[in-house]
């Protein structure tokens, strides 16, 4: 007989076994003990409740539960679970990360959540705001949950050495953490299918684990790609250092690698957008227009045709002239705030709406741009305080040296004449 996994073998049936969101327990409980449990979106990263908190509302509630997986369900699922519900008690129907399914698979949620034929619960690692439609999300409380602490990931091992019917005992010592931590990146439910893998690879006899082991396990055994854990990080940094090296092969290679793996067609995009202002901004501004029509465009066409759109984007900007000097010049801009704080505005490009405003200064002096040649005028806009100051520096390459070229003819105590 095939042994269940450690994680399913330790997965809570209770609120107080639940290890972390301390801060949604009594807000779950007083939900539940009323019997009124609303329909709810759960926010947060991998293996830090979500599945468990739905299985634990409908256990103490006493209520029908259904479980269906955005990723394999369609519109004929949620319609075969809302017609059961409607000939019984109110069921709890949980949607595992509900942010994959599309507007007309939301929208055949949206009725039976209104008229009260069943109680949604959806899990989600993505923001909601974004990935919900409106309409289902406003019929939902949203709760955000928090990642595992260090503490909390250590109190799983605990309880799986002192607690778990197969290792309680077997005396098992950890010597070594600092991997497992690594590895399991914050997901519970990875921190303790690592350590049952890690556990069954020990020879017979010895039972004390350390780093290197861990490593030399999850190295033979681990997949070579996870979303959610260490690699995914490594893998998009590699991404994005590839496309702002202006390299399309390296790009293109790890995108296949995320998108092999499962990854979110929509998270790759969402990164591309940021990309295109952040290491190409002014350079070549049509980076962030081919950047958004991209994003826009997955998100219509889904996988996997989507894979060819993001190819095309990843290829045309991994080959454009690259900038940082937006993302520069925010960053200096912020600095600048915190060091300084909320200096006054200059009286004269103050809005005036008033008689009083006008009487006491408000506007006086200032000069319409477009009352000049060139629709120019040099005129200071800063506060007092940070007169001459510059924050954007254009980069060196074509475009941006034509901007630097009128700003230097415009603003020449700023610009270098």
């Amino acid at each position: 007989m095939q042994k269940i996994p450690l994680a399913e073998r330790l997965r809570p049936t209770t609120l107080e076994e639940l290890v972390g969101q301390d801060h949604l327990k009594s807000i779950l409980k007083r939900a539940v003990s009323s019997g009124i449990v609303p329909s709810m979106i759960l926010w947060g990263p991998p293996g830090v409740g979500k599945t468990t908190i739905a299985n634990i509302i409908a256990n103490s509630a006493k209520m029908p539960f259904f479980t269906l997986s955005a990723i394999s369900s369609g519109v004929k699922d949620i319609r075969e679970v809302i017609q059961r519900s409607k000939f019984g008690s109110r069921a709890i129907l949980f949607i595992d990360e509900i942010h994959r399914f599309n507007k007309s698979q939301q929208d055949a949620l949206l009725g039976a959540v209104e008229k009260g034929h069943i109680t949604l619960i959806g899990a989600t690692t993505e923001n909601p705001s974004f990935e919900v439609n409106a309409a289902l999300l406003s019929r939902c409380q949203t709760y955000v949950l928090e990642a595992l602490t260090k503490d909390h990931l250590n109190q799983l091992i605990q309880n799986a050495l002192m607690k778990d019917e197969f290792l309680k005992n077997e005396k098992i010592e950890i010597k070594e953490d600092q991997v497992l931590m690594r590895l399991s990146g914050g997901d519970g439910r990875k921190l303790l299918n690592l350590l049952d893998l890690v556990i069954d690879s020990l020879e017979e006899g010895d039972k004390v684990i350390t780093d290197d082991f861990v490593t030399e396990v999850a190295q033979k055994k681990a997949a070579i790609y996870d979303k959610s854990g260490e690699m995914h990080y490594d893998i998009i940094s590699a991404f994005i250092k590839s496309i702002r090296g202006s390299d399309p092969n390296a790009a293109v290679y790890y995108l296949a690698r995320m998108i092999e793996g499962g990854e979110d067609v929509k998270f790759i995009a969402r990164r591309l957008l940021i990309l295109a202002s952040e290491d190409i901004g002014n350079a070549n501004p049509t980076a962030l227009v081919i950047a958004n029509n991209a994003f826009q465009a997955v998100n219509v066409i889904g996988y996997p045709e989507s894979r060819i759109i993001l190819s095309q984007c990843v290829t045309y900007l991994a080959c454009s002239a690259k900038s940082n000097a937006a993302y520069e010049a925010i960053n200096q801009a912020q600095r600048l705030v915190q060091q300084t704080g909320d200096l006054s505005i200059p009286l004269d490009i103050r809005n005036a709406p008033t008689k009083l405003m006008k009487e006491i200064g408000y506007g006086k002096g200032y000069q319409y741009a477009h009352s000049y040649e060139g629709n120019f005028v040099e005129h200071e806009f800063m506060p007092d305080q940070l007169k001459g100051t510059k924050l954007y520096d254009p980069g060196k390459n074509p475009r941006e040296e034509e901007m630097r070229k009128k700003l230097r003819s415009q603003w020449k105590s700023k610009y270098g004449y």
